[in-house]
Parts: C-alpha cells; structure tokens; sequence
C-alpha cells in the first residue's frame, strides 16, 4: 500500500503566460521559492522514504526545498527522466494566448489522446502519460521493496504530467485528464494497493497532512487483504461503503 505524493513545482517567471516545457535553465522565481518553502514546512513530519524529482530546475529546486534537513534517502533528490515535463516540441518557449489560436489547442483540450506536439522532439501526449505511470510502478515496486508496504514517497514533476498520472489513477481515458487540475506547488496523493488506487487529496494547496501516514495494521488485517471475500474485515484494497470515517 505505497502512497505516492505528487507534487507540482513552484512559480517561475513562465509559468501561467508561457509554455515553459524543456526551457533550460528555468528555475523557480521569487514567489515560487516562497511557495516551496512553505510546502517543505506543511509536510515536513511525514515520513517519506524517498524523494524523486523531474531533472528539469524548477522541479530539482522544489524538490530539494522539501529535501532539506531530511535524515537519509529523503534527504538526497533523486532524478528521473520520465517524471519531466511533456516534450511540446516546437510549442515551447510560446505564449499560451498564440497556441490557443492553433488548429491542435483544439485537439489538446477535447481530444488529447490523439495531439501529438509539432517538431523533431515533439511527443505525443499518451506517451508521455505512458512513461510517467510507468516510472510510477517502478518507484512503487522498488520503495515498498525498500522500505516496506505502507511507505511514503514523494515525486516533484509538472502539471499535465501529474495531471495524466491521476486520471490512470481514476481508472479515466486520458481525454477526461483535461478536467484535472494540478496548481504550482500543490500536493497531490495516491495510495496504491494491490487491486486499485485510492486518489486521497487532489490539489492540495493547505490544511492537515497528518492523516497522509497509513495506520499501523490491527491483527489479521494482512491476512485479509486483497482476500477479497469481504467477510473476515476490511482488505487494504477495499473502498468503505458510505465513506467511511
């Protein structure tokens, strides 16, 4: 039952007016330092395992930010290239309110399964959704090896990019993954069980984080998860009827 925190970077001088996409050297501006700081500080009593980070700077900075003064793996940013940004091919470094004007922003907004962004290095959107769920069953695999079944992790990547990893969290068509939304410096977490994920927050941007750490398991529970059976107790994989507490 590995919980995952998805965590969008902080502001840059791009973000919002301007399709940053690979930009270079682009790191996280006045504002967005202060919004890192702030969300270091928000989660820093949870326990995570592990902090893994886009390569992209405004993502490393963030990361690191939450890094900061952690024992350990969590103390170290890890990189991986699949959590970067989508490749917007020859869209990058363009005003928003320019693409809006182009025949694929269309595509984009009603159709993303099939926009595929112009130039050498352009990708597909299904691609990039395709390589960022993949990294995230890995991290899964490789942290619950690590650290055990109800560790927390945390990964600092980009909007459509978390934005594509929830809706395969939600069980949607990448087509819906428009109708998510993932603000700069928000936090963002799925718990991942054996037979589904569990969307816990979703852009999250203040409040309590305390209730983000698995209970310690009651005896027997290990036995009946994922059993199925639904008559010995309650499985880590089951969703509680009406809610819950």
């Amino acid at each position: 039952m590995t919980t995952l925190l998805l965590v969008r970077h902080g502001l840059t001088a791009m973000t919002g007016p301007v399709l940053a996409g690979w930009t270079p050297g682009l790191g996280l501006d006045e504002r967005g330092r202060a919004q890192a700081a702030a969300l270091a500080d928000r989660i820093a009593e949870l326990p995570l395992a592990a902090i893994v980070s886009s390569p992209l700077d405004r993502c490393v900075q963030t990361a690191e930010a939450v890094a900061a003064g952690r024992p350990g793996a969590a103390g170290a940013v890890r990189t991986d290239d699949r959590f970067g940004e989508v490749h917007y091919g020859d869209w990058t470094g363009r005003r928003i309110e320019d693409l809006a004007k182009e025949p694929l922003w269309r595509i984009v907004q009603s159709h993303p399964s099939a926009a595929v962004f112009p130039g050498a290095d352009g990708e597909s959107l299904a691609a990039a959704q395709h390589r960022a769920v993949a990294a995230v069953r890995d991290w899964n695999a490789r942290i619950a090896a690590e650290h055990g079944p109800d560790a927390l992790y945390a990964v600092c990547s980009h909007g459509d990019v978390i934005k594509a990893i929830v809706a395969d969290a939600l069980g949607l068509h990448l087509d819906q993954f428009q109708r998510i939304h993932a603000d700069p410096a928000s936090l963002t977490v799925v718990r991942y069980t054996e037979l589904r994920p569990f969307v816990v927050r979703l852009n999250d941007t203040g409040g309590d984080v305390s209730g983000l750490v698995p209970e310690p398991p009651k005896e027997g529970d290990r036995e009946r998860a994922g059993d199925g059976s639904g008559k010995a107790g309650l499985g880590s994989s089951d969703a509680v009827v009406g809610g819950g507490a």
